[in-house]
């Protein structure tokens, strides 16, 4: 089984520029020190300011709270609006 993390955020019109920006700081974090091949971006149609992140595992068993990686991007993403952080196991099929 594996699981996944979603970290969406809701940031003001206002912090469209600082939520780049951090995204930016976090990719670049996220590429030199774990990769980035198991991690998406993705933003809602037509409100740039609504992000959604989705970090992929395949690890048997979810880390209860999120990964490292996940709790790390979460705690940046907090200065710049509301975040809500999931943790999703996969069904057995």
């Amino acid at each position: 089984m594996k699981w996944l993390e979603v970290i969406m955020v809701r940031s003001a019109g206002s912090n469209v520029n600082i939520l780049a920006k951090t995204l930016q700081d976090l990719m670049a974090d996220v590429a030199e020190r774990d990769g980035s091949d198991n991690i998406r971006i993705f933003y809602r149609e037509n409100i740039e300011t609504d992000i959604c992140i989705v970090l992929f595992h395949s690890e048997e068993k979810a880390k209860t709270g999120g990964s490292p990686l996940g709790l790390r991007i979460v705690a940046a993403l907090k200065e710049v609006g509301l975040v809500h952080h999931t943790i999703w196991n996969e069904m057995a099929q």
